[in-house]
C-alpha cells in the first residue's frame, strides 16, 4: 500500500510538534556543550556537574508519574499548552540563574514542566495518526533531535562564547514562546479520548497503568533505551575537549555537520521503519551504534574530520534507534491509556536517564590534566546494557505483531501489521 498523504493540518501538527520537541531536547541537550564552559566557570566536578543534569531529568520523571493519572482526563491541546508555559518559565529561570545552586533549582522547576511536554505529544501523535505512518512521523519529530544540533546547539556554544552561558536558555525562550502562540491560535482540541475513559480517579488511572504486563515490559524496554544515550551525551564535550583534542571553538562545527546528517536520516529511517519493520530497523540501528561507541570510547587525539565521520555514524545509529523504538512502543497502549503509558514511559525515561547519568558520572573521573579517565569502561557498559535492549525490544516486536493481529487498536482506523 502506498504512504499515506499528509493533509494541511496534518502537516501542521507535525511541524509544530517538531518544533516544540526542538525546544525541548534542546533545553535538556545544549547543557552537554556547555559542560566545557560551566565546569571550570562555576568551580563544580564532573560528579556535580552530572547533578545538574539529572536533576532535570529525576524531577521531570517524577512529574511524569504524577501527570499519568490526570494525562487522559483533559483535552491534550489545554494540558500541553499549561506544562509548556511552566517550560517556558523554568527555562527562563535557567538564563537570569546566578550561581550553580540557582541553576540546580531551575533546572528542577524545568523539568517538572518540560518532561510531561514530550509524553503529551506522542500521545498526540498516536491519537492522530496510524501506526503505518507513525515511523514517518517520528522520523519528522526525531528532526527535531538533529536540528537541536544544527541550529541550536552550534549557535548555543557560539552564544556561549560571546555572551556567556545564560544567553542560550534566553534564546530557548524566544523561540518557544513563538510556539506557543501558534499552538494556542492554531491546533485544535484533542479528546477524543475522553469519551473513551471509564470512571475512576487519577490514582486508580494510574494504578491499572502501572500493573499491566504489556504495559510494564513497555517500561522495562525503555529504561534500557534510556541508559546508553544519558550515559554518554552528558559528558561528550568534555571529552571532546579534554581527551580527543578538539578545539573548543570547534565544537560548534562538529554539532553542525553531525545534525545536518541526522536531519536527513530522520525522515528516511522512519519511511524505512514503516516499510521493513520497526525491529528491523532497531536492530541495524543498534549494531551500528554498537561498533561506532566501542571505536569513539577509545579514541585518542583525533583529527576534527574523523571526528565528525565518527561522530554521523554514531548518531544515525542512534537515530534509527529512537524512531523505531518510539514508533514500536506506540503500538503498546490501548487508546483510552495513550495519555498515561505515554506519561508514566516518559517518567521511566527520565529517571532511568537520570541514574544513568549519576553512575556515569561515578565511571569517570577527571585527573589533573583535565583529561577523563575511564570513558573506555564506560564504552563496554553502554556496550552490555545495548545488547540486553535488543532482546527486550524483540520481545515487544512479537507482543505488537499478537496484538494487531487481532485487535483494532488506534483512533482513526484499524492499525496494520508492520511491527
Amino acid at each position: 500500500m502506498q504512504p499515506r498523504t499528509f493533509s494541511r493540518y496534518d502537516k501542521f501538527i507535525i511541524s509544530i510538534l517538531t518544533f516544540l520537541q526542538f525546544t525541548i531536547i534542546l533545553d535538556f541537550m545544549v547543557l552537554s556543550p556547555l559542560g566545557a564552559f560551566l565546569m571550570p566557570e562555576l568551580k563544580i566536578t564532573p560528579a556535580q556537574f552530572g547533578w545538574v543534569v539529572a536533576a532535570y531529568a529525576i524531577s521531570a520523571g517524577i512529574s511524569g508519574f504524577l501527570a499519568a493519572g490526570i494525562a487522559d482526563k483533559f483535552d491534550r491541546k489545554k494540558l500541553l499548552m499549561f506544562f509548556y508555559a511552566g517550560f517556558i518559565i523554568g527555562t527562563l529561570l535557567c538564563g537570569l540563574a546566578p550561581d550553580y545552586n540557582a541553576l540546580l533549582i531551575a533546572r528542577i522547576i524545568t523539568g517538572i514542566f518540560g518532561g510531561v511536554i514530550g509524553s503529551i505529544s506522542l500521545a498526540i501523535v498516536t491519537d492522530l495518526f496510524n501506526l503505518e505512518v507513525r515511523g514517518r512521523v517520528m522520523g519528522f519529530l526525531q528532526m527535531a533531535f538533529a536540528g537541536a544540533q544544527v541550529l541550536g546547539l552550534p549557535i548555543g556554544v557560539k552564544f556561549t562564547t560571546w555572551w556567556g552561558w545564560h544567553s542560550p536558555f534566553l534564546m530557548i525562550v524566544g523561540v518557544s514562546i513563538v510556539v506557543g502562540v501558534l499552538i494556542v491560535f492554531y491546533m485544535r482540541p484533542i479528546d477524543g479520548h475522553l469519551k473513551l475513559q471509564t470512571r475512576g480517579n487519577g490514582i486508580d488511572h494510574l494504578v491499572r497503568t502501572i500493573s499491566r504486563r504489556d504495559y510494564t515490559n513497555g517500561f522495562f524496554a525503555t529504561t534500557l533505551l534510556a541508559t546508553g544515550g544519558f550515559m554518554l551525551m552528558p559528558f561528550a564535550s568534555a571529552y571532546s575537549v579534554n581527551n580527543l583534542g578538539i578545539d573548543q571553538n570547534d565544537l560548534w562545527l562538529l554539532y553542525l555537520v553531525t545534525g545536518v546528517f541526522s536531519m536527513a536520516a530522520g525522515p528516511l529511517v522512519g519511511l524505512l521503519a514503516d516499510r521493513v519493520g520497526k525491529f528491523s530497523v532497531f536492530l541495524g540501528g543498534t549494531l551500528l551504534t554498537i561498533v561506532v561507541v566501542l571505536i569513539y570510547c577509545n579514541l585518542g587525539i583525533t583529527p576534527l574530520g574523523i571526528l565528525m565521520v565518527i561522530s554521523v555514524f554514531m548518531f544515525t545509529g542512534v537515530t534509527s534507534r529512537m524512531i523505531s523504538s518510539q514508533a514500536l512502543l506506540s503500538a503498546i497502549p490501548d487508546p483510552k491509556d495513550r495519555g498515561a503509558f505515554m506519561s508514566v514511559n516518559s517518567s521511566v525515561q527520565q529517571i532511568s536517564g537520570a541514574i544513568a547519568t549519576t553512575i556515569a558520572g561515578w565511571i569517570i573521573v577527571q585527573a589533573p590534566d583535565n583529561k577523563l579517565q575511564n570513558y573506555d569502561i564506560l564504552g563496554y557498559v553502554i556496550t552490555g546494557v545495548m545488547l540486553v535492549t535488543i532482546a527486550m525490544i524483540y520481545s515487544l516486536h512479537l507482543q505488537v505483531k499478537h496484538k494487531l493481529s487481532g485487535t483494532a487498536v488506534g483512533s482513526n482506523a484499524v492499525e496494520r501489521k508492520v511491527a
